[in-house]
């Protein structure tokens, strides 16, 4: 990690919405009790359990939240983006991280005073609505995923997890930054099973892998097989 120059909100390119909602009270004050950091791939941004101070705010790169098992049996349960916040599920009552935090790429994030932005939430209400919002969102990620952990085969996860990152990335054709035992702790199987079930899907025409560029060639099948698991 290499914490960056003080950077002013002001000056800052990729405003948080804690931001936006002073800008929009002309009598408070325009800066953010915030410290900003940037991480290489593969670094740690935060550890499962650890304690939490801070909302982070992803300005640039990728990361990816998993649960930590036991004999390093991991479950990726979702890969973040910039403009997005991280931190959000012990928002309200607890002061840990019930996950970890890995950077895919160089990441840089912003860390704001969990304090302040609890003083906020609560003092603003076009705040409340939107940050209720994104916790909405990533409880029914979660439910989504659980879900699919239960009733799907592992040929309807392994599309599941192609099409999540075709969305991710909003494009059929993108660049895989994951490894394939990474992509196996998404689906929620084993590096094995994720390489037969590419080779499957690639010797079927459904989807064509070259090095580390992932194209989807049969949206419609593969979706498919997604749904039907």
């Amino acid at each position: 990690m290499k914490l960056n120059r003080e950077i002013s909100c002001i000056n800052c390119t990729l405003p948080c919405d804690f931001y936006k909602s002073l800008s929009d009270n002309k009598n408070q004050s325009k800066e953010i009790p915030h410290i900003q950091a940037t991480y290489k791939r593969h670094d740690i941004i935060c550890k499962q359990n650890s304690s939490q101070s801070q909302l982070y705010f992803v300005l640039k790169g990728t990361v990816k939240l998993y649960l930590e098992g036991n004999n390093n049996k991991n479950v990726i349960f979702n890969i973040i983006t910039q403009k997005n916040y991280l931190g959000l599920l012990s928002f309200f009552n607890q002061n840990t991280f019930p996950y970890s935090i890995m950077a895919m790429e160089e990441t840089q994030i912003c860390m704001i005073d969990m304090e302040t932005v609890r003083n906020m939430y609560i003092s603003t209400p076009k705040l409340f609505l939107h940050i209720n919002a994104e916790i909405s969102k990533s409880f029914e990620h979660i439910l989504k995923k659980i879900v699919s952990l239960n009733r799907k085969q592992i040929r309807g996860r392994i599309a599941e997890t192609i099409l999540y990152l075709s969305n991710l990335y909003n494009s059929n054709q993108f660049s895989l930054i994951l490894t394939r035992k990474e992509l196996g702790e998404m689906a929620g199987i084993s590096e094995e099973n994720t390489v037969r079930i590419l080779n499957e899907l690639r010797n079927q025409r459904i989807i064509e892998i070259v090095k580390r560029e992932i194209s989807i060639l049969d949206p419609r099948l593969l979706t498919k097989i997604c749904e039907c698991g």
